[in-house]
């Protein structure tokens, strides 16, 4: 990860279901020449452009990036490809925007710790995913779209963030699901707890036990 921390400096950036729009203006804060938000819902892009004036936001179907052939350095995509239909083709999409050497980093949820039990290709629990990967499945797609130098990553929980799931005997996410599917309010503890978290909460290590994967990859 250290030899593409300084990637995005003076880079022209792609953000890929970029939400609301505040993790693109983060990257342009970072540095980025540029940097594109793109997003389906309407109403996103509208607040991105709105709130977010150094971002350009569009919206558009990321399986059909509307950005022209090697025109973006990074391409940032983060908690999106387990809601896509047509991954594969999206995938390609990315390789095909990124100029040769341009780097691609793509967060989802880990199948086996986000939902424990669920195999390979079964529908998630979670009805707004279309499909969750393993770290495994995840390269195998991105060096099938033509990327190279593929490295998944895992995002862990902090020491603060650990000592509350020992101290209550179930894992952070987990605690939220079971509050919000059994129609109950979300204990106050638990509210407090999640309105604090930040980055610093988080640390990247290796893809096994990590509720979140992170891949780096570079475009052909």
């Amino acid at each position: 990860m250290e030899r593409y921390a300084d990637r995005l400096r003076d880079a022209v950036v792609v953000e890929a279901g970029s939400g609301e729009g505040y993790g693109a203006a983060l990257l342009r804060d970072a540095e980025a020449r540029a940097v594109l938000a793109l997003e389906y819902d309407e109403a996103s892009v509208r607040h991105a452009a709105s709130a977010y004036p150094s971002v350009a936001a569009a919206r558009a179907n990321l399986a059909a990036l509307p950005v022209a052939d090697g025109s973006a350095d990074v391409l940032v995509c983060l908690q999106v490809v387990e809601h896509l239909w047509e991954l594969r083709a999206f995938l390609r999409g990315c390789v095909r925007v990124l100029r040769p050497g341009g780097v691609a980093v793509v967060s989802t949820p880990n199948r086996p710790v986000f939902s424990p039990g669920l195999g390979r290709g079964e529908k998630p629990t979670n009805p707004f995913h279309v499909e969750e990967l393993d770290a495994e499945q995840l390269e195998e797609r991105l060096r099938t779209a033509g990327f190279d130098d593929v490295a998944v990553l895992g995002l862990h929980h902090g020491e603060r963030l650990v000592r509350w799931e020992d101290e209550h005997g179930l894992g952070l996410v987990a605690a939220q699901v079971a509050a919000v599917m059994g129609g109950a309010d979300v204990p106050d503890d638990l509210a407090g707890l999640v309105a604090t978290v930040t980055a610093d909460d988080f640390v990247v290590g290796p893809a096994d036990g990590a509720q979140d994967l992170v891949a780096v990859a570079v475009a052909r």
